[in-house]
């Protein structure tokens, strides 16, 4: 896979490549170039120049361009899939359901671009205006980076890429370096549907060289990024300097609460989608489970029979239920928080076992409060401690002492309870009845705290990708 610079597919200027390995069996797949600042420079002159001409389609055409887009998508959603699944390690079912996402994000993007209207300021609305009207319309911000995660790539790129281009800007991709091989078909599809040169572009390589030098640029006026909390202090930061808007969808560690007069067996379906799904790598899973000490036994015993009948294994094969990490490093990352919360007192009752970039449904019970875990520590894999708590004030409070605040949820039959729950957790989000891990391409999807700024989602993106500008009719009623 090469870079997309304007309309040519090129190396790095330096030559040098990234190897694309698949996790799961060690195998080679493909390489990028590791690209450099004066790729980036390329690219984004490239892109200027591009943007230009993509904002004088009309919006009805860029409509038009993407349903194309979709299409292809959905013509070649078979190696899209596989391709997906071998480089992220994620089972095939999962990687299939990602992809058949676009048919849902590139219409209800389109549709919403479609009914973003202007605002009319009547005249006399104030003293002194009596013969003057003032409108509003939105004009594209520029040139947008997307920054994307291994996690769910094309879930973002579909959550990042339509909404800036339906917009009128022009933007540049850079995917992760472990898993960029599917993204940079879809951006290959784009510019298939019709997308005209310099509009779209992709960039690979190493996320200090390439995501700083796009955030440092003066010439890119968005930054949208997916990621660490850690890659997203540094990247404000450095936006900082020009003044670069920035949407940051951060870390997390979600509190999954349930209540005494929950439904057990419910929480623990919750849990296997919650916290299993994507082998744990999601930003808004539940990571901290507070469950309250009258279930605990019940709902231990109860989650680790149903966590003994995942099937793990090739990420290819039909039946398989949970695949690997993204690579043996974040697994290793992942053993050594278990290794890190044992020490500090809490006991492995199931799972805890690693074999390459593979990790087992692991249950860790005595987890205290005060532990790191039930604080900051996001553990990215397929882990699930259990704090214990004796009434639901307790719980929120446990709930809203860590840093991170992306989503939370309670499971109770309760609806008074879990309104006033929903209400004081300190979080984007809330699921009643539910594990975390929701997002839909509707809603606005973001987190407080030290888990981002920002809101994507067909209800706001559109806006945040966009400018409002105001024309004064003054005096146009004299």
């Amino acid at each position: 896979m090469r870079n997309l610079i304007g309309n040519k597919w090129t190396d790095s200027s330096n030559e040098e490549v990234i190897e694309i390995i698949n996790p799961a069996n060690k195998k080679f797949i493909d390489s990028i170039p590791n690209s450099t600042v004066d790729d980036v420079e390329l690219a984004v002159s490239k892109a200027k120049a591009g943007q230009k001409v993509w904002a004088s389609y009309p919006l009805h055409e860029r409509v038009r361009i993407l349903m194309k887009f979709k299409d292809l998508v959905h013509d070649d959603r078979e190696k899209l899939s596989s391709l997906l699944s071998q480089e992220t390690g994620k089972p095939i079912k999962e990687a299939v359901a990602e992809i058949e996402n676009i048919n849902i994000s590139i219409p209800a993007f389109c549709e919403a671009a479609k009914h973003i209207y202007g605002s009319v300021i009547p005249a006399g609305s104030e003293p002194g205006q009596e013969a003057t009207i003032q409108m509003t319309t939105r004009s594209p911000i520029g040139i947008i980076a997307a920054i994307i995660p291994f996690n769910f790539p094309i879930d973002l790129f579909g959550q990042k890429v339509p909404p800036a281009l339906l917009m009128g800007n022009a933007i540049i991709v850079k995917p992760s370096t472990y898993n960029p091989l599917t993204i940079t078909k879809l951006v290959y599809l784009l510019r298939k549907a019709g997308v005209p040169e310099g509009a779209v572009g992709v960039i690979h390589g190493e996320g200090k060289v390439v995501g700083q030098a796009l955030a440092r640029h003066k010439d890119v006026g968005l930054v949208s990024l997916t990621g660490s909390t850690a890659a997203g202090i540094e990247t404000m930061t450095t936006c900082s300097k020009n003044l670069t808007h920035v949407m940051l969808e951060l870390g997390g560690n979600d509190a999954f609460i349930l209540a005494e007069d929950g439904d057990v067996d419910l929480a623990v379906e919750e849990v296997v989608w919650g916290r299993m799904y994507n082998t744990g790598q999601v930003c808004c899973a539940s990571k901290r489970f507070l469950i309250h000490n009258s279930l605990k036994s019940e709902f231990v015993k109860k989650l680790t029979a149903r966590l003994k009948k995942i099937k793990i294994g090739d990420p290819a094969s039909l039946d398989t239920e949970m695949g690997c990490l993204i690579n043996e490093k974040a697994a290793k990352k992942v053993e050594q928080q278990v290794n890190e919360t044992i020490a500090a007192g809490a006991k492995l009752v199931y799972g805890g076992e690693r074999d390459g970039a593979f990790y087992t449904p692991t249950i860790l019970t005595n987890v205290t409060k005060n532990m790191e875990v039930s604080k900051d520590m996001e553990i990215f894999g397929p882990v699930v401690p259990i704090i214990g708590f004796s009434d639901i004030e307790e719980a929120i409070e446990i709930a809203n002492q860590s840093s991170f605040g992306l989503c939370g949820n309670i499971i109770t039959r309760d609806m008074n309870l879990a309104f006033k729950v929903a209400e004081r957790l300190e979080c984007g989000g809330v699921v009643i009845n539910g594990a975390s891990f929701f997002r839909s391409f509707e809603m606005p999807f973001g987190g407080w705290k030290y888990s981002g700024i920002g809101n994507e989602g067909v209800m706001t993106t559109l806006q945040e990708m966009s400018r409002v500008k105001t024309i004064v009719l003054k005096n146009v009623l004299k």
